[in-house]
């Protein structure tokens, strides 16, 4: 009999690590993938040994087009049942869009959504025809709203959330659960890796710790909530623009994330 697992990627740090830990606490056993061998291998030693379920470590690279179809290949080999699966692995890149690097933004596209939308439709079956599972795709609230500077990540995170909503809708009644996890700005090390250290949208006051937003994540995944905002200033923010003349937004946007002076 097959064993259930989650699988989560991204989990090397950052929400899908603090994922990690929440899943274990329950009891779940753990498919963890990201790019860091090393910290992979910590984790999963650390989850193994402090909540006595079964971690195990798949090191892969989602900027390659061969990896989401590697990854389901490997669960098949194994005889995992992937009963949950998190798709948090994502990067953004800061920046005017001209200028801005092309092979970080496709790769970002590969990543944010083809990465993420290939694990969807691979796992997502066999979930249907079990009437049993759980899907997270990590959106942010960046993607209610065209973002300057961020033209990209916004763009490839208003796919996933759309996506993600309409997937749940057609999965309504099956047993099956699809989320979209909207953070706003987090403290996971994402703004580094963009090069946002300087933006406005990171100063001292707006930045949610990511504890408390993979536990928002986590206990809106459990109750089946399709669309989930953490912190009420993030939610007021991502939600409001609906109400705003949409030529006016970029430039609103825009004033919030632009670099500082």
């Amino acid at each position: 009999m097959d064993k259930k697992f989650i699988l989560i990627t991204g989990a090397s740090g950052g929400i899908g690590y603090e994922l990690a830990h929440l899943f274990a606490k329950d009891r779940h056993n753990l498919l963890l993938v990201a790019r860091n061998e090393q910290k992979l291998t910590e984790l999963a030693n650390t989850l193994a040994s402090t909540y006595s379920i079964e971690a195990k470590v798949l090191p892969k690279d989602l900027t390659n087009p061969q990896a989401p179809q590697e990854i389901f290949d490997y669960c098949q080999s194994e005889g995992m049942t992937i009963d949950g699966l998190v798709n948090n692995a994502g990067f953004g890149n800061f920046g005017l869009f001209a200028e801005t690097d092309l092979v970080k933004e496709m790769e970002m596209v590969q990543v944010n959504i083809t990465a993420l939308t290939y694990l969807t439709k691979l796992f997502l079956p066999k979930m249907v025809e079990r009437k049993s599972g759980k899907i997270m795709n990590v959106a942010s609230t960046a993607a209610f709203q065209p973002g300057p500077y961020l033209a990209n990540y916004s763009a490839t995170k208003a796919y996933v959330l759309s996506l993600t909503e309409a997937i749940a809708n057609e999965v309504k009644g099956t047993g099956v659960s699809v989320s979209a996890l909207c953070p706003g700005p987090t403290e996971t090390g994402f703004q580094s890796a963009a090069n946002m250290d300087n933006s406005k949208n990171f100063e001292a006051g707006k930045v949610m710790d990511v504890k408390s937003v993979a536990k928002a994540g986590y206990n809106g995944l459990m109750n089946g909530k399709t669309t989930i905002i953490p912190g009420k200033m993030n939610f007021i923010m991502a939600t409001s623009v609906r109400f705003g003349p949409r030529k006016l937004i970029p430039s609103i946007v825009r004033k919030m994330v632009e670099p500082k002076s």
